[in-house]
């Protein structure tokens, strides 16, 4: 089992002055003690399972960037990408510089997204659900295809939303043959169709039970059009308070969920501004959970 770590707030003692060097002090431990991956949300307002609204949120790209240039190993990426935010060509093109930067361990984590107040009140549209789905297969298509050769897709592209007439890609990604993609949330119809047809890892929530019921509905999309479903790396979004619960608790906990088929477990961490946490994270837990 492979472990991620979700970085969801960066409400830390300090104020906005304190964010960059936090955030780089847990990056880089996150990386050294031997998290498998980082994410950030793509959110510009923090949401109401976390804080208040008004709580400090950072856009996921840049602070990306920023996360690549504090660690050298682990992958990073948005758990996930709001496809509304931006146009298909935009989401390859950060995700392939991102890559390139980072020295091949970018992720495309995108997702069909939810959150109709901060998209309103920032002034992005917020289509019908119905149309961000559709705008999700065609970035998907997109991502596909400008991921392909070694500068993409010389072919004019015709979605339903989205037209492109050179699908150049230049440079091209480190990773190979594409930077994984992983599609976020557990919709059985559409959502986890999507993942079968185009994704490299499909990200759901829930206990041992609730993930192990997601998993089989991926595994009959992967039937219905021929597709190998060990090619999807099965992960879950979590979260770990160590005020709360022992390492050797958390150990068992996740030992279900590999029980349930997960591959790679993603958490939040509660005290995430304290490193000890991070440490005692990567003494007592991982070590504990590669095997599983």
């Amino acid at each position: 089992m492979k472990l991620g770590l979700q970085i969801s707030s960066f409400t830390w003692p300090g104020g906005a002055a304190a964010i960059a060097p936090t955030l780089a002090r847990i990056v880089r431990t996150a990386d050294d003690v031997g998290f498998s991956s980082i994410w950030v949300m793509d959110h510009f307002w923090q949401i109401r399972s976390v804080g208040p609204v008004t709580d400090p949120m950072l856009e996921g790209y840049t602070t990306l960037g920023f996360m690549a240039a504090n660690s050298s190993r682990a992958r990073l990426g948005l758990m996930v990408g709001g496809v509304h935010y931006r146009n298909p060509g935009l989401w390859v093109k950060a995700t392939t510089t991102l890559d390139v930067l980072s020295g091949g361990r970018a992720w495309l984590g995108i997702g069909a997204a939810w959150n109709r107040d901060e998209s309103e009140g920032l002034g992005f549209p917020f289509p019908p659900l119905g149309d961000r789905f559709e705008m999700l297969e065609d970035t998907l298509r997109i991502a596909h295809a400008m991921w392909s050769g070694e500068q993409g897709s010389e072919e004019a592209f015709e979605g339903r939303h989205f037209r492109a007439a050179r699908l150049l890609n230049a440079p091209q990604s480190i990773s190979r043959p594409r930077p994984p993609i992983m599609i976020g949330g557990g919709g059985e119809r559409k959502t986890l169709r999507l993942v079968a047809q185009y994704a490299d890892a499909s990200n759901v929530f829930g206990g041992p039970e609730a993930i192990h019921h997601k998993y089989a509905v991926l595994r009959e999309h992967c039937a219905a059009i021929g597709r190998d479903p060990d090619e999807i790396e099965r992960s879950t979004l979590q979260t770990v308070d160590l005020a709360k619960e022992a390492p050797n608790e958390v150990v068992t906990r996740f030992g279900e969920l590999a029980d349930a088929g997960a591959e790679h477990v993603i958490f939040s961490l509660r005290g995430l501004s304290d490193v000890d946490v991070l440490e005692r994270i990567g003494r007592d837990v991982l070590p504990q959970v590669r095997d599983l």
